[in-house]
This record gives C-alpha cells, structure tokens and sequence, in this order.
C-alpha cells in the first residue's frame, strides 16, 4: 500500500506524544493513552477548523529538530508494521519553531528520521495559508536545496476557506521556478475557483479536491492534465466536505477518468490508514477488488518518488 497524503503532526500516537513530551519536558494534559487519544481524534468535528484544532497538542512536542526527527522515524516504523510499501508524508517546517528552532534544524531533523525510517519515505514541505510571506519563502527555498536528499515536492496548507489559494500565486510561482513537484489542498473548505487556482500554479496532485465534483469542465481539465486527487473520505466527512461516505465524489471521478490516490490524511486524528480507508469506500460504493488495483495503481505513477526508492 501507498500513501501519498499523510501529515506527520496528525499521526503521532498517544504513545509518540508521551515520548516526545519527556523527550522535551513537555507538560501533558494526561497520562492515560485513552484520554490522550480522545484529545488527538476528530470524531465528532464538522469543519476544517474543528478538525485542525486537533493539531495543537501534537505540535507541542514537535518543536526542535530531533523531536520532528523521531517522530518521522516513528512514523516510518509504524507504517513497516501495517504494511506500507512508500509514503510521502507532509508537514510544515515553520509550525515547529516556537521554542527558537529554525527552519533548517527543522528540515535537517526529519531528514535524519527519514533515513532511520523502515518505510521507504519521502517528504513534503508544506507552506502554510496565512502565514508569514517570507517563512513560506524559505520553506520553498529549503526544498529547492533537499530536493535531491529526501524532500519530493511542496504543499499549501490550512484553513482554506479563510486564505483563498489564489492568493498564494509569488510562493508557488518560485516553486515552479524551482522545477518542484506541487500538490496543494484545495477544493475541501472552499469552492471549484480553489482547484482551478491550485491547477494554474502547477500542482501536479490535489490533495482532497472534493469541490471539483461540482464542474464538468473543471473535473476534465483535472482529467485532461493527468492530475491526481489525493482523496481522503474520513477526513473528508470529519470536515464537513462530505456528508457521508456514501456522498463522496470518488466513484464520480473514477467515471469520468479522473486519477485518485485512497490516501489517509492523518492516521491518528481521523483514526485510519489506507486499508481502512480501501475497507470503507469498497463498502460505501460496492467496489470490486479491481477498483482496489486501480487506485493504488494511480497513486504508484503519481509518487514524488526520487533516486532513494524505486517502486516495482
């Protein structure tokens, strides 16, 4: 299995938390796996902005770059055990430098885990919508420099509906500059201009893309540039882009040609991973085993894959 959308703040386990708190004597809320697990899950939210208030506790450990460094390598065995054969997981440099790190200590420590990784990896830099201007600069600056040595390509997340895309276009414009692989979220919190801007500046995979669903011309230009849609159904119903599972988009765009990777956004605060996510939309929509195939199939050719792994 694959996993091209997957945050690393949003799938550290109860047990990575308590870890990295000690790790930087951080002080908990609680001890207790459970209640912690409560606090880092979305069930129950509605909105992107509920479903991203679940990041703060993770981000409180994650503040140097040996911590984010663990916390890759955790990651990257936690996937070993489930039985991932490649990943590209994401985060943003710049959430972790509020106890004085800087952006390359930050980049440089989930590298290093990256190597410590039993699951072939590969990172993506994401950019942050309202963010500093400048911060977002440098993280396009800092994947430029390790493009070659780990780093796969470049993101924009956050709250969507709040800072429209379009308004990212000089960020991405140096991106493009920099012969970068793109995907950007788009289409989740905010309508069908969301995707079309993503697509002008370059993304070569939307990550949810969900609005799409809503414009023939917009799901063929998808179509006709080869782009693919990162989908991730859970995540997508706890933020409200979906009223259920059943009302997805994905077998809309699978009939109309449209490339998809099941992905899992965040496996601890949506509380899934891949094949849970395959056990639920074969469920939702009575997909054959094929449609399994075909998926993960589309996520294989539309990896930011460098010289480190090879995929067969």
């Amino acid at each position: 299995m694959i996993d091209l959308h997957l945050h690393l703040d949003g799938s550290l386990t109860p047990s990575d938390i308590k870890a990295l708190a000690r790790l930087t004597k951080t002080e908990l809320p609680t001890e207790d796996d459970e209640a912690l697990f409560s606090l880092l899950c979305a069930r129950g939210t509605r909105s992107l902005n509920e479903y991203l208030e679940k990041f703060e506790l993770p981000l409180s450990v994650l503040q140097n770059g040996e911590t984010v460094g663990q916390a890759v390598e955790r990651l990257g065995r936690r996937l070993f055990d489930l039985g991932y054969e490649y990943a590209e997981v994401r985060f943003a440099p710049l959430l972790h430098l509020r106890r004085g790190a800087d952006l390359r200590a930050i980049a440089e420590g989930a590298l290093e885990g990256r190597k410590r990784s039993k699951t072939p990896i590969n990172l993506l830099f994401c950019c942050m919508r309202g963010a500093d201007a400048l911060l977002n600069r440098k993280t396009i600056e800092l994947a430029a420099e390790y493009k070659n040595e780990g780093v796969a390509g470049v993101d924009l997340a956050g709250a969507e509906a709040l800072y429209p895309t379009e308004n990212y276009k000089e960020v991405f414009s140096l991106a493009a500059k920099e012969n970068l692989n793109i995907t950007i979220h788009a289409g989740e919190a905010a309508g069908e201009d969301s995707v079309r801007a993503a697509l002008d500046f370059g993304a070569k995979r939307i990550g949810h893309g969900v609005a799409a669903a809503k414009s023939e011309d917009l799901m063929q230009r998808i179509r006709n540039e080869g782009v693919t849609i990162e989908v991730c159904p859970t995540s997508n119903l706890q933020t409200g882009a979906v009223q259920s599972i059943k009302a997805h988009p994905l077998a809309l765009f699978l009939e109309k040609g449209i490339p998809c990777a099941l992905s899992s956004d965040n496996m601890t605060v949506s509380d899934t991973d891949v094949f849970r996510e395959w056990g639920k939309v074969r469920q939702a929509f009575s997909f054959e085993e094929n449609v399994k195939e075909r998926l993960f199939a589309s996520a294989r050719k539309a990896a930011f894959i460098n010289s480190w792994i090879k995929l067969s």
